[in-house]
C-alpha cells in the first residue's frame, strides 16, 4: 500500500484519529498508526498531521490520507535539539532534561506496549553511545506535554528522586480549564486515593489510611469567555494531580476525557488532549548542587487553542 484515503462516516464521529487508522481495514494496528503519524505520513483534510494529533476527534466527512511511501519518511523525522529523535534541552554527564511532546509516553507501560516512549528513544541513543540505559526520575502523562528529567546513572537518579520526595523541585504547569477559578489565586488541598481498577485518582476522606495529600498552588493568567489559562505550581506530585484537583472544583481541563462530570455539552471547546503543559522545572544538580531551571514553550496545539479562545473574546 503506497497511498490510501478514507472518509470518516457518521459512525466514526468522535473517534480518535489513531484508533481510526488502527482499524483492520486500514493500517491494522495502533503501532502502525503511531509510526505513520510520527513519520509525517498522515494527512487530514489535505494537511499533514503529526503524532500530537493522535487524539484528534474525527467529524463526518474528514478525509484521512496515508502516504506510506512519502519521500524522506522511511525514518523518524529528526527533532530540533542535540539528539535528533527526542528534544533534549539539557544534557551533561549526570542527567538529561527532555521536552516531551503530547501523545507519547514518558516510560513504557505494559498495557500500552504499542505506544512509543521517551525512555525507549533515549535507550536507543544510550546504546549508540556505549551506555546501558537511562534512569527514570519522574514522569508526566502521555497526553501532557513538557519537561521531564532522566538520570544517566543510579547515583544521580537516587539524589534526584530524593529531591522530589522532599518536594524541593520547582514544578510549574500551564493549563486551560473551563470556567473562572475563584479566587483568582489560591491553594488546592485534597486527599486522594489511586483506584487500581479504574486507573484514576479519587477524592477520599483525610483519615483514609490509603489517602495521600495533594497540594497545588494556582493563579489565573488569562480569562476567556468560558475558560481560563491558569498556572499551577505543584507542592506534591501525585499521579494526575492537576487534572483531578481542577475537576473537583468544577474546572475540568479543556480536552479532558477521564476526569469529567456531566454531559459533553458542558465541555464545548474541541481539543485533542487535556490542555496541560509542564512549563517550568527547577532542581539542584545531583553532582554539585548548583541550581538548574528550565522552561519549555507552549507547543503549537496549545498556542492554537489560546488563539481560538482569544478570538472568542473575554468572559
Amino acid at each position: 500500500m503506497s497511498e490510501s484515503e478514507w472518509t470518516a462516516a457518521d459512525v466514526d464521529v468522535g473517534l480518535r484519529l489513531d484508533k481510526f487508522l488502527a482499524a483492520a481495514s486500514r493500517l491494522g494496528s495502533r503501532a502502525r498508526a503511531v509510526a505513520a503519524l510520527e513519520r509525517g505520513k498522515v494527512y487530514v483534510n489535505g494537511e499533514e498531521v503529526a503524532l500530537t494529533a493522535a487524539a484528534r476527534r474525527l467529524t463526518t466527512g474528514d478525509a484521512v490520507r496515508v502516504w506510506m511511501d512519502r519521500p524522506g519518511s522511511a525514518r523518524r523525522k529528526a527533532r530540533t535539539g542535540p539528539t535528533g529523535d527526542v528534544d533534549v534541552i539539557f544534557e551533561d554527564d549526570a542527567l538529561l532534561v527532555v521536552n516531551k511532546p503530547a501523545g507519547i509516553l514518558s516510560v513504557p507501560l505494559e498495557r500500552k506496549t504499542e505506544l512509543p516512549s521517551v525512555y525507549e528513544q533515549l535507550e536507543d541513543r544510550f546504546r549508540s553511545h556505549g551506555k546501558r540505559r537511562p534512569f527514570v526520575v519522574h514522569r508526566i502523562d502521555q497526553d501532557t506535554s513538557g519537561l521531564v528529567v532522566f538520570a544517566k546513572d543510579a547515583e544521580a537518579q537516587r539524589r534526584l528522586k530524593a529531591q522530589f520526595a522532599r518536594r524541593e523541585p520547582e514544578r510549574v504547569y500551564l493549563a486551560v480549564v473551563y470556567g473562572r477559578p475563584s479566587p483568582a489565586s489560591g491553594t488546592w488541598r485534597d486527599t486522594l486515593v489511586w483506584d487500581t481498577k479504574a486507573l484514576i485518582q479519587k477524592e477520599t476522606h483525610p483519615r483514609d489510611p490509603r489517602g495521600m495529600e495533594a497540594i497545588s498552588e494556582y493563579h489565573v493568567v488569562e480569562r476567556f469567555r468560558d475558560a481560563s489559562l491558569i498556572e499551577v505550581r505543584l507542592r506534591t506530585g501525585r499521579r494526575n494531580q492537576i487534572r483531578i484537583q481542577a475537576r473537583l472544583r468544577g474546572h475540568t481541563l479543556v480536552g479532558e476525557e477521564r476526569y469529567v462530570y456531566g454531559p459533553d455539552t458542558l465541555r464545548p471547546i474541541p481539543f485533542g488532549r487535556q490542555a496541560l503543559h509542564a512549563f517550568r522545572l527547577g532542581f539542584d544538580h545531583p553532582s554539585d548542587a548548583r541550581e538548574l531551571r528550565f522552561e519549555a514553550p507552549l507547543p503549537a496545539d496549545l498556542r492554537d487553542l489560546l488563539a481560538r479562545l482569544r478570538r472568542r473574546g473575554p468572559e
